[in-house]
């Protein structure tokens, strides 16, 4: 029987119990910031990791968490949000929440108080599969895929 499995920016991907042996993976719940026909991109929403943002980037005093976005690039800080009207460069994954922007726009932001740990979420690394392989996988019964109806509840 063929399953129809599109994967779209914005769904979440969810590890099925057959890949309790990766790592990385484990357990992850994955939004998907990008998917076309090079790739797919996303972040792991659900592992926080035991260091914070002021330690890592010393002009921002803000305790803010720090999530392991993935296995690709974990030396690369990477965030989203829900305020591209105040980070230009934005983004759009989907209704409401954006990735990327302008980091010192972003470091001011925090520095003044005007954007907090509910409308932004950072990540070390970040998910990456190049072209159709999320779908094979999709077909191994790797992932769930689901569609993100929290929308903004997930930063």
């Amino acid at each position: 029987m063929f399953k129809e499995l599109n994967p779209k920016k914005g769904q979440l991907l969810i590890a099925e119990p057959s890949i309790l042996g990766d790592v990385s993976f484990t357990r992850s719940v994955i939004l998907l910031a990008d998917h076309n026909e090079e790739g797919s991109v996303g972040f792991i929403l659900n592992k926080p990791l035991e260091f914070t943002l002021n330690e890592l980037v010393s002009e921002i005093t803000a305790p803010f968490t720090i999530y392991n976005g993935g296995p690709v690039e974990q030396d690369n800080l990477y965030f989203i949000h829900t305020v591209p009207h105040l980070i230009s460069g934005s983004i759009e994954i989907s209704n409401g929440i954006y990735w990327a922007g302008d980091f010192n726009e972003v470091v001011k932001l925090i520095e003044n108080n005007t954007i907090s740990e509910n409308d932004i979420r950072f990540f070390l690394g970040y998910s990456g599969w190049y072209s159709e392989q999320l779908e094979n996988e999709l077909d191994a019964n790797s992932w769930i895929l689901s569609d993100n109806v929290h929308k903004t509840s997930i930063i």
